[in-house]
């Protein structure tokens, strides 16, 4: 699968003259696209399987869903130390890989919630602690010219992954039921482990250092132009919110028109064409990225705020059409593809090379943070005012991300 990425797509990158899709490249996009598979399948059916055959409740589903996020928002900064040496970083990718498909699969064997739960956040954790690692690696395998073009295909992949896996979910469902398409679920993700090794063992030899105390070196991150650029990083991601809210919202205004059956499968039709959206977007926002030189990332980046803001006024304004909910879902997609791609090329461009694993760390950190407060802040003024007044509030949000980011271009 790896060779044939590298064959199909690479031919289109050579125009300019430089290699961008390296095996290596390759590698990890396929990991990404394999790894998404492999995590869709059992988050997709733990539902199911929690209610239905654990006769668990929606709390502990809460309950276990937000201990496992946090958890792994908490080892994208341990993973961040860890990443900032070359070999180290490797190894972290693979184990992290490696043990998110066996403890995924596993919850598909479990008997109790709490084994459940356990699982669960042990398959989330290793999940944060291999972000970075992944990151700081893509950057090692390819040109700084062609860092863009290289995230934008992860996120792609990654992207496509997101399509894939709950299309696969609902096949496995049908033929051998939930416990054993959970279980089965450690096919991708073994596949993206050993896909990540492919990447590792075409990627330049790791560069031989004295091992250096495990620490999160945040000074270098923090300051100068990359801290700029994270502080409105951090003011897009306060106003992320998770898509789920995205769908209520078209469930909702559909619902009165087509009914709740009819407005709940629409509404996953729309969510579907979001990430169909974010796929198609990301190689070419980061080719325009490497195009308009260093600055490109941060430029992308802005863009993408931008058609952000466009996407939540949309969903702020009351409306049963089909069509008018479309147009808010693919801005937002086209965005997020942008978005994503650009923010993982301007922390590559703008890291100090031996800190670049503490600087995707954070990175993920306020990526992970930022959704959870812009989801539960959203979703408190969704309760108490309105709908609007919560996309309201998170159009504020990318208009002061657009300054920040604005300033940060200028500079």
């Amino acid at each position: 699968m790896v060779e044939a990425v590298d064959e199909s797509v690479n031919a289109a990158g050579e125009k300019d003259g430089r290699r961008w899709l390296t095996p290596g490249v390759a590698g990890i996009g396929s990991a990404s696209f394999l790894a998404d598979v492999g995590h869709e399948v059992p988050t997709a059916l733990l539902p199911s399987l929690l209610t239905s055959s654990l006769s668990a409740s929606a709390a502990a589903l809460g309950v276990i869903e937000g201990v496992s996020d946090g958890l792994a928002g908490a080892a994208r900064l341990a993973g961040g130390a860890l990443a900032d040496d070359p070999g180290r970083r490797r190894k972290v990718a693979v184990g992290g890989y490696t043990i998110t498909a066996a403890l995924g699969a596993l919850i598909g064997a479990a008997t109790s919630v709490w084994q459940v739960a356990l699982l669960r956040a042990g398959a989330w954790t290793a999940r944060g602690l291999r972000v970075p690692a992944r990151n700081a690696l893509l950057a090692d395998v390819v040109p700084a010219s062609a860092y863009g073009r290289a995230y934008g295909f992860e996120r792609a992949m990654d992207n496509f992954g997101a399509i894939f896996g709950p299309l696969l979910a609902l096949g496995l469902v049908a033929l051998v039921g939930v416990k054993w398409a959970t279980g089965l679920s450690v096919i991708p993700g073994v596949l993206a482990a050993l896909a990540i090794v492919y990447a590792i063992r075409r990627a330049p030899r790791a560069e031989q250092r004295e091992r250096q105390p495990i620490r999160l070196r945040l000074r270098p991150v923090l300051r100068g132009r990359l801290g700029r650029l994270l502080a409105g990083i951090a003011a897009f991601e306060v106003g992320n919110v998770a898509a789920t809210l995205l769908i209520l919202r078209a469930t909702e205004q559909l619902t009165p028109a087509h009914g709740t059956e009819a407005a709940t499968r629409l509404a996953l039709v729309l969510y579907i064409g979001y990430n169909i959206a974010a796929t198609i977007a990301s190689i070419p926002a980061g080719r325009l990225a490497d195009r308009l030189g260093t600055r490109g990332p941060v430029l992308v980046l802005t863009a993408g705020v931008v058609l952000f803001a466009l996407a939540y006024a949309g969903f702020a304004a009351s409306t049963a059409s089909l069509v008018l909910l479309a147009v808010p879902f693919v801005l937002a997609g086209v965005g997020i593809g942008a978005v994503e791609t650009a923010e993982h090329a301007a922390v590559a461009v703008l890291a100090p090379v031996d800190a670049r694993g503490s600087a995707f760390g954070v990175l993920a950190t306020v990526q992970a943070l930022g959704n959870v407060a812009a989801s539960a802040i959203s979703g408190v003024l969704w309760t108490a005012v309105s709908p609007t007044a919560a996309f309201g509030y998170l159009v504020g949000w990318m208009l002061l991300a657009l300054v920040g980011l604005l300033a940060t271009a200028r500079r």
